[in-house]
């Protein structure tokens, strides 16, 4: 399952995010740094209107959305990557996941506490980078060390993965997430992952704003957006005290509290959504009477792959895929209509699934 970590200096609204993502309570949260020790995990499922309609379609009650699996790791202070606040302890977690959600504090508030005295949102990314940063680098250096040594003996592998080290330390002087697709080509690519490093997952930066902001933003979303789009990320406005009010909410409460905002969709919708974009995911269905269940897999993923997210077996003894676009099954109401009309195709074992497909494997057990 995807992981996203959602990361940030302390009191940022952290927890209150994850509240709101896992309709719980969850996470602890309170006014005074690393009020969250140990990380938080929930799974959250993943937003996508189609599947009630396939499910109407269908006629059947069981819908099986994708999820998401979300961690919230502690503030992390100036001084972390050395063991400052709780340090070293929740690096490690947010090296295990796949993306990473940073909070921004983008609101004034009086009543709670800014661990540096101030709210300054650049400040506050470049803190939190420069620490993961500093942790990186000191991975970095430390397989360097040996690395080193054999490369001199003449060895092949660690030649080559002494060059993609030296370049990777050079990278995270700048204290900015790297892209690995623009720096290393295929054959370094494997060296250049083997350290799982913090600054080379995808990053979103969420912007935590009040009630009054949530439509258009302030000055302080401005600065966060600027930076992101300079590197390269992702920017999410959102207000986590609405989101966990909404949380709280029936399904058509919260649509007339998100319009009486102003606002078409919830910041947790668009946080999702981003995290797909992002890691570059899509997703696939199979609909039927016994259930509509979303399947998600990476772009360019190919028929007997998708299959394989279903159950090894299917990848194994793949035979063929049928396809169904989902605009049209809504549109012509069935599979039957589908086949008469000759929208619904036979695709072989490399057919590369794409987005909304509803796909009926056929396999060899």
């Amino acid at each position: 399952m995807l992981r996203t970590g959602i990361v940030g200096l302390p009191n940022v609204g952290k927890s209150t995010l994850f509240n709101a993502l896992t309709s719980t309570r969850n996470a602890q949260s309170a006014n005074y740094p690393f009020c969250t020790i140990e990380p938080n995990v929930g799974v959250v499922n993943v937003p996508d209107e189609r599947l009630e309609i396939l499910a109407k379609l269908c006629k059947t009650n069981v819908i099986i959305p994708t999820a998401i699996e979300f961690v919230d790791i502690a503030g992390l202070v100036k001084g972390a990557s050395k063991g400052e606040g709780l340090g070293n302890q929740f690096l490690h977690n947010i090296r295990e996941v796949d993306a990473i959600i940073q909070v921004v504090r983008c609101f004034d508030d009086e009543n709670t506490i800014h661990v540096a005295g101030k709210v300054n949102p650049i400040d506050d990314i470049e803190t939190i980078n420069t620490e993961l940063a500093l942790a990186d680098m000191a991975s970095v250096e430390k397989r360097l060390a040996r690395i080193t040594k054999q490369a001199k003996s003449g060895d092949k592998d660690s030649i080559a993965e002494e060059k993609v080290l030296n370049k990777l330390a050079e990278l995270l002087n700048d204290s900015t997430f790297i892209n690995l697709n623009e720096h290393f080509n295929a054959d370094e690519m494997p060296y250049a992952k083997l350290l799982n490093l913090m600054m080379t997952k995808p990053v979103i930066y969420v912007a935590n704003v009040s009630e009054n902001d949530i439509k258009s933003g302030n000055d302080y979303t401005k600065q966060v957006e600027e930076y992101a789009k300079k590197h390269g990320a992702e920017t999410v406005i959102i207000s986590a005290k609405i989101e966990e009010e909404l949380a709280e909410l029936g399904a058509d409460e919260a649509k007339e509290y998100l319009a009486e905002l102003g606002v078409d969709d919830s910041g947790i919708g668009k946080m999702i959504k981003s995290v797909y974009k992002l890691l570059n995911l899509l997703t696939f269905l199979t609909a039927g009477e016994k259930e509509v269940h979303a399947w998600t897999v990476t772009a360019g993923t190919k028929a007997p792959q998708a299959a394989g997210v279903i159950h090894t077996d299917f990848e194994k003894g793949f035979i063929r895929a049928e396809i169904t676009p989902y605009k049209d099954f809504v549109e012509l109401g069935s599979y039957n209509a589908c086949k008469e009309k000759g929208v619904t195709r036979i695709e072989g074992k490399d057919y590369v699934v794409q987005d909304g497909d509803l796909v009926h494997f056929r396999f060899n057990n």
